[in-house]
């Protein structure tokens, strides 16, 4: 008899004879969250890309990268349960991971409450529901306070044009978790009706679109002081006194780094939207 069998977010099955006692991650923010779990004894394997929390993570095998995991050094590890995510994880990877018959449960939240679901089927695949529960719960306040303290912002909102590459520009549509982030802080994001989920752009086509603010994050690409001082001399005069950078893992990490995440890129956007005022 199975001690779990569920469905992952894109509807694959996941069968499991027993809790998971080892456990590899290709999700960086899934990592954090799997500690703040209390299973880092579970852990033997995780990409290069998994930082947090740093002192434990850092003793533990890396198999690559998020884009280009070893999969024979996975193999080796003989793992119970790989977690994946559907934009971090190549689907051809996590395939050949099932191949060879190794359970992967894959993530895929493009709204904030998909992430807390999300949360929940970790916990329970990895038998801390408890933990996931009370983790859900503190991220369910913390986005309450949050929409509370935005108030009327909510209806006036000003408009971004938040990046995530370079060379070429690239940006996010509404069917994304970073969209839903912005909007539950009070902002616009410019590209919310793109018809790719991750429209390439120009910095005149953005500009075009009569953004209020270029945000930029320093996740997945490095955003910073250098960029922002290279960008203000190719703005309208208004919007190049008007780019902030921000922490990528408030805009993009789920899991446990929501519960205060959140609330960190809340204050330094209502911040930003009182300088404007």
């Amino acid at each position: 008899m199975a001690w779990l069998q569920t469905a992952d977010d894109l509807g694959f099955k996941v069968e499991l004879g027993h809790r998971p006692e080892r456990i590899v991650s290709l999700v960086p923010s899934w990592t954090e969250t799997l500690f703040a779990f209390g299973l880092g004894r579970e852990i033997v394997g995780v990409t290069r890309f998994c930082v947090e929390p740093a002192a434990a993570v850092a003793p533990i095998t890396k198999i690559g990268g998020t884009k280009n995991p070893e999969i024979k050094a996975i193999a080796e590890l003989k793992p119970d349960l790989v977690i994946a995510n559907a934009e971090e994880n190549r689907r051809e990877d996590v395939e050949r991971l099932r191949t060879i018959g190794i359970p992967v449960l894959t993530t895929y939240p493009r709204k904030i409450s998909a992430a807390v679901e999300s949360l929940l089927k970790l916990g329970s695949a990895v038998g801390r529901e408890a933990e996931a529960d009370t983790m859900a719960r503190e991220i369910v306040r913390s986005v309450s306070e949050i929409e509370t303290s935005v108030g009327v912002w909510s209806k006036l909102r000003f408009r971004v044009f938040c990046p995530v590459w370079k060379n070429p520009w690239m940006a996010f549509n509404a069917d994304t978790y970073a969209h839903d982030v912005l909007r539950m802080v009070g902002f616009n994001n410019i590209y919310a009706a793109a018809g790719e989920r991750y429209p390439r752009t120009t910095l005149e086509e953005a500009v075009e679109l009569r953004p209020d603010f270029v945000l930029l994050p320093d996740e997945p690409y490095e955003f910073g002081a250098k960029d922002v001082e290279e960008l203000k001399p190719l703005l309208p005069p208004a919007l190049s006194r008007r780019v902030v950078v921000i922490n990528g893992r408030d805009l993009h990490w789920y899991g446990v780094h929501m519960v205060n995440g959140l609330k960190s890129l809340a204050a330094l956007m209502a911040r930003v939207r009182a300088s404007a005022v």
